[in-house]
């Protein structure tokens, strides 16, 4: 145990491989100072309007998540398929409009028909999330999710479930201290913030 001990004493007050690790840092630093003026130089607003759809499509994944376990609600919450549809990140679309998402239909139309029994309830959703995805025509995956049509639907669905929300919890202040408030209404509030944002923008 003395003999570790004194190698990892001589190894931490190694000049070589405290030079080492100097010089990893500086280059981690200088990376990060580099993708932030590459990103500053690209435009501020993309790299929000980007950041916020991601944000807005992970919060409705979210509130789909939480309503299909333990947020059971009277809301139409089956709308966030189609706001996940237009406000998902294009990266993650093609991904999953492409053969992978293929099969995730396939396997879930499968189960669905003939598993039925064996078909858990709370996968309904996710399922016809992804059969959305891979099924869309050309019109809605490429031409309406990515201009302001897309976003207009985005901003109806979020204020139609905002406001739903407030009207259930009896009112917007108790909509933060009921259980699961605050987690749901911010959720809902992003959902709407990505559609203005993006309405701004364009």
């Amino acid at each position: 145990m003395g003999r570790m001990l004194m190698n990892y004493l001589a190894m931490k007050t190694d000049p070589v491989v405290t030079n080492l690790i100097d010089s990893d840092l500086n280059e981690l630093k200088f990376a990060a100072k580099k993708l932030f003026n590459d990103a500053t130089m690209l435009g501020g607003k993309g790299v929000g309007m980007s950041l916020l759809r991601w944000i807005a499509s992970f919060a409705a994944i979210y509130l789909l998540v939480l309503d299909r376990t333990n947020w059971k609600t009277n809301m139409l919450t089956s709308l966030l398929v189609p706001y996940i549809f237009f406000s998902f990140p294009g990266s993650l679309f093609h991904f999953f409009r492409g053969e992978v998402g293929k099969w995730i239909a396939f396997i879930a139309v499968v189960s669905r028909l003939f598993f039925n029994k064996h078909f858990p309830d709370w996968m309904e959703m996710p399922g016809s999330m992804i059969l959305l995805l891979t099924v869309a025509p050309d019109l809605f995956a490429l031409k309406f999710r990515n201009n302001w049509i897309g976003v207009a639907i985005d901003l109806v669905i979020g204020c139609y479930l905002l406001q739903e929300h407030i009207r259930a919890t009896g009112g917007f202040r108790n909509s933060f201290t009921q259980r699961h408030g605050i987690s749901n209404t911010l959720g809902i509030i992003f959902l709407i913030i990505y559609p203005v944002w993006a309405l701004v923008i364009h």
